[in-house]
């Protein structure tokens, strides 16, 4: 949308802070201004940018300071700034004139900057997006459990003596507690066991 100029101060200030700026000079009484602005407010909605395209309309008769300071003498106007400074001036109602002025003003701001942005990844990028500690850590307790699952089954597996391989075994890990507990000092609690039958030796088979 286009911003109607009440004072000089806010038309310098205006200036000042935005990279382009599109004035329509026009008054209440001008026919082919009023013909032309549904073009020129369309021109706004499409391109306006804050602090960097900037369409704004200057009525001669309640501003006459700003029309005589940049010498106009027809309506409608139209002036194009650049970095504060006159670029373009369009003297009367042509809506190709003005549409093209202002798609190369467009052009010379630049691309408007993206709404959201992110890090991405596109096919084939080798670049592998950073692991937090937590996620490390996670992996590493699966791979432990996992690696101490498949050393107590082919410990027990090949042992003649399978249980009190697998109690004896350091991937035990209630082996691993208890030897904790007794270099810390600390007296532990009395748990339950579980009860089994232990495999004999061949000599004690022979013996039955």
């Amino acid at each position: 949308m286009s911003v109607s100029i009440t004072s000089s101060a806010q038309f310098e200030k205006i200036l000042s802070s935005s990279s382009i700026v599109i004035v329509d000079f026009y008054a209440d009484w001008c026919s082919p201004c009023k013909a032309i602005y549904p073009t020129y407010q369309s021109l706004a909605i499409k391109y306006t940018r804050p602090n960097k395209i900037t369409f704004v309309k200057v009525n001669v008769e309640t501003s006459p300071e700003i029309s005589q300071r940049y010498g106009v003498t027809a309506m409608p106007t139209f002036m194009l700034f650049k970095s504060g400074s006159v670029t373009k001036t369009i003297r009367g109602a042509d809506p190709r004139q003005l549409t093209n002025a202002v798609e190369a003003a467009v052009t010379q701001a630049g691309p408007a900057a993206p709404m959201y942005s992110s890090v991405g990844r596109t096919l084939g990028d080798s670049s592998r997006p950073k692991t937090t500690p937590a996620s490390s850590f996670i992996t590493l307790g699966w791979m432990d459990t996992i690696i101490r699952f498949f050393a107590l089954y082919f410990i027990t597996l090949f042992a003649i003596d399978s249980y009190g391989a697998g109690e004896r075994s350091s991937f035990n890990v209630n082996t691993a507690l208890k030897r904790s507990v007794h270099s810390s000092g600390i007296k532990p609690a009395r748990t339950a066991t579980l009860a089994g039958k232990k495999l004999g030796t061949i000599a004690d088979l022979g013996g039955s």
